[in-house]
């Protein structure tokens, strides 16, 4: 039988990591909420990334094979 300080332990503890997972459902809410703000920001920007592409050597074996 499980004594009442322990059940109080177990009690508080409960309510400790309820209160903890939803601050981190609270955060992991606001970080999707600047991700997606911060993706529809970009898409509106003109990529850079073909310019990087072109200055990668080509290391492949047949290089006129396609």
């Amino acid at each position: 039988m499980v004594s009442r300080g322990k059940a109080d332990q177990q009690a508080a503890r409960n309510a400790r990591l309820s209160a903890a997972l939803r601050e981190n459902l609270k955060r992991r809410k606001a970080q999707a909420r600047g991700r997606a703000e911060h993706a529809t920001g970009e898409a509106a920007s003109p990529p850079e990334a073909p310019a990087a592409q072109s200055k990668v050597p080509d290391f492949r074996r047949n290089r006129s094979r396609d």
